[in-house]
């Protein structure tokens, strides 16, 4: 099977909700540069629909979501007009398979940002503020074992996020000593810090950027990039709340419907 059709079988899945076979299963030895054109090639689809490039996220950055998929190292996916939403907006689950919650930091850039050579200073030095986000994982794959290529041809099991309170500016804050609270229904699920994400949550931004630059892409101004969990993942149902807890950032609430 060629990576459009995979792309399409992946694009239709986002419209009807039936899974799809792990892509690493259609495609005999799919490697990550063809895990890659196949996001590629189902995002294209996704924009064909008038949805716009507005950012990225960075997954398989704590150890603990590397062990979870087997040795890969990070891994991205884009993020489309409509899958950020406000807090006040219930998030509707009827459309999304076993999703999950992470509670991340969101960078947002004042200027754009390309490799190679990318830093955490460069990073920071690019960063009109950070915000608290919780983002919304629901694979479009099929129950069965998954390689870190399926999640990234799946854009990186991408949903939604939801992106709450003040632009925060990283100015005097160490974003590695942040600490977080990830709840539901006012029970604590877990905490972290920016640490946990490659050490510091800019790192994941400068490795994204010196990995688009290998594709020939880069980051622009404006765009949002989540940087990977700070908490850890859980399951989410309908008629709960889930809550993020940023030191010096404030936090941010989902309810899901």
């Amino acid at each position: 099977m060629s990576f459009d059709d995979v792309a399409q079988r992946l694009y239709d899945a986002h419209h009807t909700g039936e899974p799809v076979p792990a892509p690493s299963s259609l495609v005999p030895g799919l490697d990550m540069p063809g895990a890659y054109a196949i996001q590629s090639s189902l995002v294209g689809r996704l924009r064909q629909d008038g949805r716009a490039l507005i950012g990225y996220k960075v997954g398989m950055v704590s150890a603990v979501r590397r062990r979870s998929l087997r040795p890969g190292g990070p891994i991205y996916g884009r993020l489309l007009s409509g899958m950020v939403i406000d807090p006040v907006e219930p998030v509707d689950t009827r459309g999304l398979r076993n999703p999950e919650v992470e509670g991340e930091i969101a960078f947002v850039l004042d200027r754009p940002l390309s490799g190679p050579g990318v830093t955490v200073a460069a990073v920071l030095a690019a960063t009109r503020g950070v915000v608290p986000a919780l983002e919304i994982i629901a694979a479009r794959l099929a129950p069965g074992e998954h390689r870190p290529e399926d999640s990234v041809a799946d854009n990186a099991e991408s949903a939604l996020a939801v992106v709450g309170g003040a632009l925060v500016p990283v100015e005097g804050i160490d974003l590695r000593l942040v600490g977080a609270v990830l709840s539901r229904n006012g029970e604590i699920l877990a905490t972290g810090a920016g640490a946990q994400v490659l050490g510091h949550p800019a790192q994941s931004v400068a490795w994204l950027a010196n990995a688009l630059h290998e594709r020939g892409e880069g980051l622009r101004a404006g765009q949002i990039v989540l940087a990977g969990s700070v908490t850890g993942a859980f399951a989410v149902s309908a008629g709960e709340t889930v809550t993020a807890e940023f030191d010096r950032l404030g936090c941010v609430s989902a309810t899901f419907a």
